[in-house]
């Protein structure tokens, strides 16, 4: 339901605050004076498509901004939750503002939402229907889908589990077919999957390897480097002839015998202690080392032959040995599941055969529900209609007797067929060409689907056109009563229609330093009398005029 609506700079408004309420709301005004512009600022609140052309002329953008009742609809919640959109204190803030450089910015509850996420959340909002925009009812493509939305809740707990089913049907057809179009490419693929997992598990590879046998191959190619800097070295430290080891061992000797003489000399004694045991140590692990060193040259070649292993390897799979080992994981991943598939594509085939007969059966199913349902709905139109003085009119939902192609709501095919005139033959709703026998047809269509469908918001734009006395008396009853379980705003031109209303509001448009501006105001009893004797007689309004439209509001139970 719609609470409050403002509008800023849009069109010929200036500024407008407007606040509505439950039941039925008549808005009138001489023609002219900006009642649509009220209806296309709901639309792009709902999600329409915006244009420049709505900003007030000299503005830099126009800022339209509506606050609606939380719709109490399971979906509505799980949509609202998926665009992480707070739904706190049960109320919905949606603003829309509309830029010169053509950039339209939507906010829900303060977040930003695509233009295409705020026609779903509108869809749940507001449902405009205008003398040229009965969009679903002229569409019969949409057919089916209004009548679904007349079954119950059991019916449409069967649907939803078909489309499940139906889904599920559509994704083994894919994986059978994706086998079958690529049979080929796919054998060719998993050959060489199959050769690059053997390749790599025949390397054995471990981590770290390849660092070990770098650092192995610099010590086998610089392996006489090595003998000749530790030989001499052991030779300086501790060689037969004159060696720095013996040299500092007498120094050592020598300061020892003075160092109680002075703390200084005790430090130095200290250090040529500490230096001479550190060298022996040394040149002792020198020597060591020495006696190890073996040049192995076949070892060289078997070094240098498994880092050309890897070298190659990299090239092909990777920068590193985890790279590597990460590819292997996934295509020996990647070939399990391709075994697999090539294993059990007979046993797909077998199991899409068999989805495929289920999936008939709940087809055949859901079109049995159909006609009940639809017979049912011939039932409830027909008599709306005969209330609307079209009692003669035949009405029916007609199936499709043409090839039977599944889709994700079955195999049906509807549209809607109607006739007004007894002895001829029905035909397409959508084919319906008087505007009088149209606006009480698509209004008493709409009397059915609003309690389905649960809008919370229903706009009638002008849907009395082409109809007078008794018939316009019966649409005034018709959209009241709808409006019994809905928010219903009606623009209207009939005089009966507006006196239905439980609220009416006054359109009307001035000058004001030199430019026009739409003036929308909630009218009182007396004022709602004038307007509709305005509506009666035109621009003369008489005495018999004003108690023309007293009685209609008295007959219609708005005064006492």
């Amino acid at each position: 339901m719609l609470l409050e609506l403002s509008i800023e700079n849009f069109a010929i408004i200036k500024k407008l605050h407007l606040t509505f309420h439950q039941g039925m709301t008549a808005l009138t005004g001489e023609t002219g004076a900006g009642k649509s512009i009220i209806i296309d600022a709901m639309g792009l609140l709902a999600g329409g498509r915006g244009s420049t052309d709505y900003i007030r002329q000299g503005k830099q953008k126009c800022v339209l901004e509506g606050l609606f009742e939380l719709p109490k609809v399971p979906s509505f919640n799980s949509l609202l939750n998926d665009l992480g959109i707070d739904q706190q204190d049960e109320l919905l803030i949606i603003q829309r503002d509309i830029m010169n450089s053509g950039k339209s910015i939507c906010r829900v509850n303060g977040r930003i939402v695509t233009l295409g996420n705020l026609k779903r959340i509108g869809a749940y909002l507001v449902d405009i229907q205008g003398q040229n925009e009965h969009q679903d009812l002229l569409q019969p493509e949409k057919h089916l889908q209004l009548v679904d939305s007349f079954g119950s809740q059991a019916f449409k707990d069967e649907l939803s589990d078909f489309k499940k089913t139906y889904n599920e049907f559509r994704e083994l057809e894919r994986k059978v077919r994706t086998i079958q179009e690529n049979e080929q490419s796919y054998i060719q693929r998993i050959d060489m999957l199959a050769f690059q997992k053997r390749e790599i598990e025949e390397a054995n590879l471990q981590i770290d390897e390849e660092e070990k046998l770098t650092e192995e191959r610099d010590k086998l190619t610089n392996f006489q480097k090595i003998v000749d800097a530790f030989a001499k070295s052991h030779e300086i430290l501790a060689g037969e002839t004159d060696n720095s080891l013996d040299g500092i061992g007498i120094a050592a000797q020598e300061i020892q015998e003075v160092a109680h003489l002075d703390k200084e000399y005790e430090q130095i004694n200290e250090s040529l202690q500490n230096a001479y045991y550190t060298l022996q140590d040394a040149a002792g692990e020198i020597s060591s080392v020495l006696d190890q060193l073996e040049l192995d040259e076949g070892r060289l070649e078997e070094v240098n032959a498994r880092l050309e292993v890897i070298h190659q390897l990299k090239r092909k799979y990777g920068e590193s040995i985890a790279f590597i080992l990460d590819y292997y994981k996934k295509i020996t991943e990647e070939l399990a599941q391709a075994d697999d598939t090539g294993n059990r594509l007979e046993e797909l085939q077998l199991n899409l055969e068999k989805k495929h007969n289920e999936i008939c059966k709940k087809a055949e199913k859901l079109h049995s529900q159909r006609k009940n349902i639809a017979h049912k709905l011939e039932k409830d139109i027909l008599q709306e209609l005969a209330d609307l003085y079209l009692e003669n009119t035949q009405f029916e939902v007609r199936f499709s007797d043409g090839k039977k192609e599944l889709n994700k709501n079955g195999f049906d095919q509807v549209e809607f067929y109607i006739t007004t005139n007894p002895g001829e033959p029905l035909k397409p709703l959508a084919k319906v060409a008087s505007g009088g026998e149209l606006s009480r047809i698509l209004l008493a269509v709409k009397s059915i689907f609003s309690k389905a469908q649960e809008k919370t918001s229903i706009v009638f734009d002008e849907v009395d056109t082409g109809v007078s006395g008794r018939v316009a008396q019966a649409i005034a009853e018709k959209i009241s009563g709808i409006a019994s379980g809905s928010q219903v705003l009606c623009i209207t031109h009939l005089p009966q229609v507006a006196a239905a209303g439980d609220y009416q509001y006054l359109i009307s448009k001035e000058i004001q330093d030199g430019r026009t501006r739409t003036i929308v105001k909630e009218i009182d009893t007396t004022k709602r009398i004038r307007e509709i004797a305005r509506m009666l007689s035109g621009a003369e309004i008489t005495e018999l005029t004003l108690e023309n439209a007293k009685e209609m509001l008295t007959q219609a139970g708005k005064i006492g």
